[in-house]
C-alpha cells in the first residue's frame, strides 16, 4: 500500500488492516453520496411532474399544433425540432416524424440524447419532427381519436414541406410502433418509410423458455384487472402500473443492479443515472377505454395481425394496405417485445414472398444480438449505426423493389470497394429473404395458438362478469378523492417521494455530500475489500436471476398446461379440428383489382424508351446478388446528378422501378426481349446506357458468375460488346420517353 495510516498503539497498520480501513472510509463515503443522488433524484422528479409538458427531449422544440385545440380533442401535440447550430437542414429532404410511445413514461425518448433518432435524422439533412403527449388524457380520449389526431399532424407536416423529395418518414417506438401501423393501413396516403422499433405486433408470438410477458393476460385471467384498476383510478388508468410491469421482467437489475451500479461509481455516475430516471420515472396516465382498447383488442386478443380491429366508422384495420416500405427494427436481447412478436405478424399476414409483392408491400427488417427494449431506442451506439443507416439511406428504402429483406450491416474498412459511395461508418445492405428466414427465429406451434385463444375466450368471459356483477360497486365505492390517493401512494411513485427533501430526515444530505466531496478518499482500485465487494454483487445478481427464471418457468408451465387442458378448451368452445386460421385470405374485390394491374403491365411491356429499358436491364442483372447495397444507389445518384436535363423526381423513380420490376416477374422472357425496342437507334446511346448500368453494378462489387452472365445477355440485346465502358459526358439512361 502507498498510502501512510496513523499507527496503532502496537505500532503501524498492517497492509490487510490498512486496506479494510481505506474500504470502510470510502465505503461510508459512497453510502453518504448514495444518498445524496436519490435525493436529487427525488427532487428531480418532483420538479418534472410539476412541469405543465414534462418531456426528456434534448433539443429545443417549437409547437405546431396542441391536439387539445382540435375538434376531437387529445393530450397529443405535434412540435419541430429547432436544430443545433452546427446542423444543417435540407428543407427539400424528407421530413422525418419522431412518434413517442405512451407505455406509463414520458415523452422525449426518442430524442433524449444528441446521439438518438431525432438527432441521427438532423444530421443526415431531415427536417424533424416529435409527436409527444401530456402526462393527462382528455376526458372520452381514445385510441381512434388519437390516431386520427396523429394523421392531422402529419397532414400538416406535408403541408409545410411541399418541395420535400418524399412523403415523411414516421419512427414509431415500442407502442407508438402499433399505433403508427394501425393510421398507416387507414391512411397509407400520408407516409413516406415507416420504422417501427421494438414494436409489437404478434402478441402471442415467442418461443418455449422465453419471453414469459406474453403469458401475464391468462394468469391474471385476462383483461378484467385491467378494467379494475382503471375504476379504481376513477376511469383513469395509471401508467406507473405499466412501467412496473416492465420493471417485474428484470428483477436483478429493479432491486439491485442499477441502485449498485450508482454506490460503486459514484463519483462519476451521477449525471447518466438522474438523465435516465428523470424519463423512468415520469408517469403518465390513460383513459380507461383506451387502456382497455390495447388490453383487449391487442395484447390479449391479437386482433391487429388477423385484421379484427374495427374503427367505429365500421372501417377494418388491415396492414396490408399500408403502401410505403416497413422498417422493422428489433432485438434478441428484447425480453419485452422479442423478434418473434416484432415480425410473425408477417407469416399471419401472407402465404409466401409473391404475395408480398402481390401488395406492393417492401418489408425490411434487421435484428440485433443483444442490445436490451430500451436500448434500441437509447443507445448510443444503435443510434450510430441502425438508426443513422436507415436515416441516410431512407430513399434506398423507398425504392426497393417490393418484396422482403434483412438489412445487414458492415463496417467500412481499408478494403471496403468505393468505400467514398458509402455514407457514414457502414454500408448497408439488403438482402432478399423468405418467409423460411423469419419461421427460422422460431415461433408458435398449433397447440400454442390454441392455448393462447383459450385464454383470450377466458377474458371475454371474465371481463363480462367484473362488468356485470362488480364494476357498479366500485365504481359507487371509489370517489375522486380515494382514486387521487390511490394514484399518489403508489409504490413507485412513494420510493421517489420518500427521498426527496420533502423528507426531513433526508434534507441533511446536502450539507453531508458537500463535506465528503471535500474530502473524498476513495480506495485503491486493487483493494481486495472493493473486490469482494464486486463479487457479492455478482451473488445477488445471480439469485436475483435464478429466482427470476425459476418463477418464469413455473408461469410458463402453468399457462401452457392450463390454457392447453382439452377441458378448458372445450369449456370456452374451443374445437381444435374445426379452429379457423387467423391468416387472412386475399378478398375477390382485390383480386379483380390485382388482374387488371397485371393485365394492364404486361400490356405496356412494349412502351417505354432508353430509360425504361435500363431500369429493366439493371433490376434483371442485379437481381442474380439478391442485394442491394448502399453503394448501388449512391452510383445511381450520381448519374442522375449528370442527368439533371431529365431527372425524375424520387416517387416517380419509385414507379418507373416497380413498374419494370412487375414486368420481368410477370413475363421474364417478353420483358427482356422487348428492350431493344426500347433503346434508340444511335450506338453511341446504347452504350452509354450499358456503360451506366456496368457502372452502377460495379459501384459494391466485382462483376461476377451469375452476374456476368447476365450482363452478357443485356449487352447482346443492347447490341454491345460486354465490357463497353460508360462514357462519362453521357447522361445515365438517357431522355426521358413520351411513353414515361
Amino acid at each position: 500500500m502507498t498510502m501512510e495510516h496513523a499507527p496503532f498503539p502496537g505500532g503501524p497498520l498492517s497492509g490487510f488492516a490498512a486496506s479494510a480501513v481505506d474500504y470502510m472510509v470510502d465505503a461510508a463515503q459512497r453510502s453518504v453520496l448514495f444518498l445524496d443522488i436519490m435525493r436529487r433524484r427525488g427532487d428531480q422528479y418532483r420538479e418534472h411532474i410539476a412541469e405543465t409538458a414534462p418531456h426528456v427531449l434534448h433539443y429545443d422544440a417549437e409547437l405546431i399544433l396542441d391536439g387539445r385545440n382540435l375538434d376531437e380533442p387529445v393530450n397529443y401535440a405535434l412540435v419541430r425540432i429547432v436544430p443545433p447550430k452546427d446542423v444543417e437542414i435540407n428543407k427539400n429532404r424528407r421530413p422525418f416524424i419522431v412518434v413517442d410511445p405512451r407505455a406509463g413514461h414520458g415523452p422525449g425518448i426518442g430524442g433524449f440524447k444528441a446521439d438518438s433518432e431525432i438527432g441521427v435524422a438532423m444530421r443526415a439533412g431531415h427536417p424533424c419532427y416529435f409527436i409527444g403527449f401530456l402526462p393527462e388524457p382528455v376526458p372520452g380520449q381514445t385510441i381512434e381519436r388519437v390516431a386520427r389526431a396523429e394523421a392531422i399532424f402529419i397532414e400538416k407536416v406535408i403541408s409545410r414541406h411541399p418541395n420535400a423529395d418524399g412523403k415523411p418518414c414516421v419512427i414509431g417506438n415500442c407502442q407508438a410502433g402499433w399505433a403508427v401501423m394501425i393510421l398507416a393501413s387507414l391512411r397509407p396516403e400520408l407516409f413516406g418509410p415507416l420504422i417501427v422499433a421494438g414494436a409489437p405486433l404478434s402478441y402471442w408470438a415467442g418461443v418455449h423458455g422465453q419471453y414469459p410477458m406474453r403469458y401475464s393476460g391468462g394468469l391474471l385471467g385476462g383483461s378484467w384487472l385491467t378494467a379494475l384498476t382503471s375504476d379504481l383510478g376513477g376511469g383513469t388508468f395509471d401508467g406507473a402500473w405499466l412501467v412496473q410491469n416492465f420493471e417485474n421482467q428484470n428483477p436483478s437489475n429493479t432491486l439491485w443492479t442499477k441502485q449498485y451500479n450508482v454506490y460503486a461509481k459514484v463519483d462519476t455516475e451521477a449525471t447518466r443515472y438522474l438523465e435516465f430516471e428523470r424519463w423512468w420515472g415520469g408517469h403518465v396516465n390513460l383513459n380507461a377505454e383506451e387502456i382497455q382498447f390495447i388490453v383487449d383488442e391487442l395484447f390479449i386478443g391479437n386482433n391487429l395481425a388477423a385484421g379484427r380491429v374495427q374503427m367505429s366508422d365500421g372501417q377494418t384495420v388491415d396492414l396490408r394496405n399500408i403502401q410505403s416500405p416497413i422498417v422493422v427494427f428489433c432485438s434478441k436481447g428484447d425480453n419485452i417485445t422479442p423478434p418473434q412478436q416484432a415480425l410473425d405478424w408477417i407469416l399471419d399476414l401472407y402465404a409466401d414472398v409473391d404475395e408480398i409483392r402481390a401488395y406492393g408491400q417492401t418489408i425490411v427488417y434487421t435484428v440485433h444480438e443483444s442490445v436490451g427494449h430500451l436500448g434500441i431506442f437509447v443507445s448510443g451506439g444503435v443510434a450510430k449505426k441502425e438508426h443513422a443507416e436507415f436515416s441516410s439511406n431512407i430513399d434506398l428504402i423507398d425504392v426497393l423493389p417490393p418484396g422482403l429483406y434483412e438489412a445487414t450491416f458492415e463496417a467500412k474498412g481499408t478494403d471496403t470497394a468505393n468505400v467514398d459511395l458509402a455514407i457514414g461508418q457502414w454500408v448497408m445492405r439488403c438482402e432478399a429473404r423468405t418467409l423460411a428466414d423469419i419461421r427460422a427465429l422460431g415461433g408458435n406451434s398449433l397447440e400454442d395458438e390454441l392455448r393462447f385463444l383459450a385464454a383470450k375466450r377466458v377474458s371475454k368471459i371474465n371481463l363480462a362478469a367484473y362488468r356485470t356483477f362488480v364494476q357498479p360497486w366500485i365504481k359507487a365505492m371509489v370517489p375522486p378523492q380515494t382514486a387521487h390517493w390511490m394514484h399518489q401512494l403508489h409504490p413507485l411513485r412513494l420510493q421517489y417521494e420518500i427521498l426527496s427533501n420533502q423528507n426531513p430526515l433526508m434534507s441533511v444530505m446536502e450539507s453531508l455530500a458537500e463535506r465528503v466531496r471535500e474530502d473524498r478518499k476513495p480506495a485503491a482500485v486493487d483493494n481486495p475489500f472493493v473486490a469482494f465487494q464486486e463479487q457479492v454483487s455478482k451473488q445477488i445478481v445471480h439469485a436475483l436471476d435464478s429466482w427470476r427464471d425459476a418463477q418464469e418457468a413455473l408461469s410458463e408451465t402453468i399457462f401452457l398446461n392450463v390454457y392447453g387442458s382439452p377441458a378448458v378448451q372445450a369449456a370456452v368452445g374451443i374445437e381444435p379440428q374445426s379452429t379457423p386460421s387467423r391468416r387472412q385470405e386475399m378478398s375477390s374485390a382485390y383480386r379483380v383489382m390485382l388482374d387488371q394491374q397485371i393485365a394492364r403491365l404486361k400490356s405496356r411491356i412494349e412502351e417505354g424508351g432508353p430509360r425504361e429499358a435500363g431500369i429493366r436491364a439493371l433490376l434483371y442483372v442485379g437481381s442474380a446478388r439478391g442485394v442491394v447495397d448502399e453503394r448501388n444507389l449512391e452510383a445511381l445518384r450520381n448519374l442522375r446528378r449528370r442527368d439533371a436535363g431529365s431527372r425524375l423526381t424520387l416517387a416517380q423513380f419509385k414507379l418507373l422501378v416497380r413498374e419494370q420490376f412487375y414486368m420481368l416477374l410477370l413475363e421474364p422472357e417478353a420483358a427482356l426481349a422487348a428492350i431493344p425496342k426500347l433503346l434508340p437507334q444511335s450506338a453511341g446511346e446504347r452504350r452509354a446506357v450499358f456503360g451506366a448500368i456496368r457502372e452502377v453494378l460495379a459501384a459494391s462489387e466485382e462483376i461476377s458468375g451469375e452476374v456476368a452472365m447476365r450482363l452478357k445477355r443485356v449487352a447482346e440485346l443492347f447490341g454491345v460488346a460486354a465490357d463497353a465502358e460508360r462514357p462519362s459526358n453521357v447522361a445515365s439512361f438517357g431522355p426521358k420517353a413520351k411513353a414515361s
